[in-house]
């Protein structure tokens, strides 16, 4: 369960299944259908996360706003209506989009994905597959009780996967994710990272990551 990270919605809508979810995940959300209301948020109740949705905003008004939240260090996720996905503008800056009306588990796994990626994702969250335990708070992975020894880079690539099960990841992704975009390596980085990740989780009786032929790898939930 994640420990307290907070979600603003700035949407006039009420997608009840999928905030019960993140309710449910302990998050904390709180709601408004002002934009502006970001501009007078207490320090204390600072969100970790900005979810817009774009109907709440003229198209004008959206890039303005999403430059602001960046100057303000709030990352953005986009919620966009179903009928306005052929207009979403794709230049817009935001960390990542979701098409509603909102889908449970795909909010839950955008919203991780943007915390992990910034940096605000709480480190008490634990992430168990099978005998697969990763500790984030103590930086910890362990299979059936043995304790994994990972690089930085191995642990990232770990917790990315173990936290999508079934996703498929591009080479071209990971490299980008973990790596970044400034990184001048090639995909065999990360062909061997995964393999090194492999020797020290997986055995004849615990298999994690599949190699997707041709285009990257998923974590097989169990």
């Amino acid at each position: 369960m994640a420990s307290g990270n907070r979600i603003l919605f700035l949407t006039p809508l009420d997608e009840g299944a999928a905030f019960t979810s993140l309710r449910e995940d302990g998050f904390i959300l709180s709601f408004s259908q002002d934009p502006s209301v970001i501009e007078t948020i207490l320090l204390e109740d600072t969100p970790d996360l900005v979810a817009l949705d774009l109907a709440t905003l003229s198209p004008e008004s959206q890039r303005p706003f999403v430059q602001r939240c960046k100057e303000l260090q709030l990352p953005v996720l986009a919620l966009v209506p179903q009928e306005s996905r052929s207009s979403f503008d794709l230049t817009l800056a935001v960390e990542d989009f979701i098409l509603r009306p909102l889908q449970d588990d795909e909010l839950r796994a955008r919203v991780r994905r943007i915390l992990w990626r910034t940096g605000s994702w709480n480190s008490g969250q634990v992430i168990r597959v099978g005998d697969l335990v990763i500790d984030q708070e103590r930086y910890e992975v362990s299979v059936a009780g043995r304790k994994a020894i990972l690089t930085f880079k191995e642990y990232q690539l770990l917790c990315l996967l173990a936290s999508n099960p079934g996703r498929v990841y591009s080479r071209e992704t990971l490299l980008n994710r973990i790596w970044g975009y400034d990184f001048f390596g090639g995909t065999r980085t990360v062909d061997v990272h995964i393999r090194r990740v492999r020797s020290k989780i997986e055995d004849a009786h615990h298999l994690f990551i599949e190699t997707v032929h041709n285009v990257g790898y998923r974590f097989q939930g169990v």
